[in-house]
């Protein structure tokens, strides 16, 4: 029922579908003259309804009622699953889909389904590769308007968003969540295969690749593939003989920060890696593994001539001179060559007369 006829007339228009009202512009039509002087606004631009904070105009009365709400934080719009509350109608039905799990919006391509029109919108050119935001400094073009915003940060340098302990400033907000995993030490993107879990979605997809052998980056000149781009990089240093990082104190320079890092132990004397059962330290990770060996007896290198085990590479390798008959240490006095280093050394001593080994016994009177 309705208390006036008017209201009654605007009613029927919902079951007869009549649109009397007309645009002079573009010849749009609209079931209530309200609507109409609203779409005109479309037109002429008039924005006649203004935020009592900040002063920003409004078409409608309504784009100002939500705007309102960023001002006063209110959230009238509850979800009646999980309760969580939204400042926009939309937003709470578009929430709505992860507890259905429906998505209506189908894309004509590739038939993927999406949860909302605008998501399907985004994705759409995926396919037909239009970037239709573009930078007003540099005329870059982007497909996502978010993408366009994070961009402009690069012209602009402004990092608006601050971790709340160390007060370190981000450009965006998921640079800020995931700084925020290395003070909590939330690990939420976890290997379907061995459980390991990660801070980073990018470093799961790198560790998978260790469980399908996959290596998608390539050498561009010895064709080498690689399973990240670091590696990669660093194995082109190889080809360049780039050795970008130097040391502070003598200057040397290395390919690698890991190899400047054990380097600096020569100069610091620190010896991080400790003997689980004599205590005893190394510098490197290598030199622990190897000495462990005196404590296991593992002899995991084998010669492929007589089958001989050794506790380490090097140990192989000498061993193999026996095979070869390989010399290549030589006296730089008389030079006869040796297959081991330890053997021209001893034998150096009988052209020094150096003799270093002392009895500690004493002689009796």
């Amino acid at each position: 029922m309705f208390s006036q006829s008017g209201h009654l007339r605007r009613h029927l228009r919902t079951h007869t579908g009549e649109k009397p009202f007309e645009c002079s512009v573009c010849h749009k039509t609209f079931s209530q003259s309200g609507d109409l002087r609203t779409h005109l606004r479309t037109h002429t631009g008039d924005k006649p309804f203004e935020c009592s904070v900040c002063h920003k105009m409004f078409s409608t009365s309504g784009d100002l009622r939500r705007h309102l709400r960023t001002h006063t934080g209110e959230k009238p719009f509850e979800c009646s699953v999980c309760h969580k509350t939204f400042s926009r109608s939309g937003n709470l039905r578009t929430h709505l889909g992860t507890h259905s799990g429906e998505k209506p919006f189908e894309c004509s391509v590739c038939h993927k389904m999406f949860s909302t029109s605008g998501h399907l919108r985004t994705h759409l050119r995926t396919h037909t590769g239009e970037k239709s935001f573009g930078c007003s400094v540099c005329r870059k073009t982007f497909s996502l308007s978010r993408v366009l915003r994070t961009h402009l940060g690069t012209h602009t340098g402004e990092k608006p968003l601050e971790c709340s302990v160390y007060h370190k400033m981000f450009s965006q907000s998921g640079h800020l969540r995931t700084h925020l995993r290395t003070h909590t030490g939330e690990k939420p993107f976890e290997c379907s295969v061995c459980h390991k879990t990660f801070s980073q979605s990018g470093d799961l997809r790198t560790h998978l690749r260790t469980h399908t052998g996959e290596k998608p980056f390539e050498c561009s000149v010895c064709h080498k593939m690689f399973s990240t781009s670091g590696h990669l990089r660093r194995h082109l240093r190889t080809h360049t003989g780039e050795k970008p990082f130097e040391c502070s104190v003598c200057h040397k320079t290395f390919s690698t920060s890991g190899d400047l890092r054990t380097h600096l132990r020569t100069h610091t004397g620190e010896k991080p890696f400790e003997c689980s059962v004599c205590h005893k330290t190394f510098s490197r990770s290598g030199y622990l593994r190897s000495h462990l060996r005196t404590h296991t007896g593992e002899k995991p290198f084998e010669c492929s001539v007589c089958h001989k085990m050794f506790s380490q590479s090097g140990h192989l390798r000498t061993h193999l001179h026996t095979h070869i008959g390989e010399k290549t240490f030589e006296c730089s006095v008389c030079h006869k060559t040796f297959s081991r280093s330890g053997h021209l050394r001893t034998h150096l001593r009988t052209h020094t007369g150096e003799k270093p080994f002392g009895c500690s016994v004493q002689r009796p009177a």
